[in-house]
């Protein structure tokens, strides 16, 4: 079985255990992560932190954004621009004007604040604790990753989901992006180099 089709039936199964998981645990988990978050940014200096807005049964990561802002950073969420292209980051605070994008997804009205993001919370439906994940399969976060390394300013990204969800290995190729932690219901995982 090629990368494609192994990442194909992994999707189908990850899916199936994340509505499990948010079954099960419901909105503490999104408690527990927001606790973590903090606790993992306070090793950082704060920026922008890019938060996004659930769709299906990921992680709410609305509560872990603000926790972040009463700690001096500032939130941001993604604007899917098309298919095959990076992400863009605007400004965004609770009361945030948010307009329909492409593919399901709302973001801050056009001509809100672009941003950078020091700090990405990133969904996924899978991952493994060498940092990889695994998403619905457009690529937008790992070729928004590989755009914001290579300007050399730091960048964090975090991958956020329930604890049910981390398998031994999650399929990838050579554009697949690592995450540098991994924080869910239960623990801050940090991705060794």
């Amino acid at each position: 079985m090629d990368i494609l089709e192994q990442k194909r039936v992994l999707r189908v199964e990850a899916a199936a255990r994340r509505k499990r998981a948010r079954a099960d645990h419901g909105s503490g988990a999104a408690t527990a992560v927001a606790c973590h978050a903090v606790a993992l940014a306070q090793a950082l200096t704060p920026g922008w932190v890019s938060g996004y807005l659930a769709m299906q049964d990921e992680m709410d990561v609305l509560p872990a954004v603000l926790a972040m802002a009463a700690n001096g950073w500032q939130g941001c969420l993604p604007v899917v621009v098309g298919k095959g292209q990076r992400l863009q980051f605007r400004a965004w605070s609770p009361g945030t004007e948010l307009e329909d994008g492409v593919f399901g997804t709302r973001h801050p009205v056009t001509g809100g604040a672009d941003v950078r993001p020091d700090l990405l919370l990133v969904p996924l439906l899978a991952f493994d604790r060498s940092g990889y994940r695994l998403g619905w399969g457009g690529g937008f976060y790992d070729r928004t990753l590989a755009d914001l390394r290579k300007s050399g300013t730091p960048v964090a990204a975090v991958g956020v989901g329930y604890s049910a969800q981390e398998v031994d290995a999650v399929p990838r190729d050579h554009y697949d992006a690592r995450l540098d932690w991994v924080v869910t219901e239960e623990d801050i995982i940090k991705i060794a180099p």
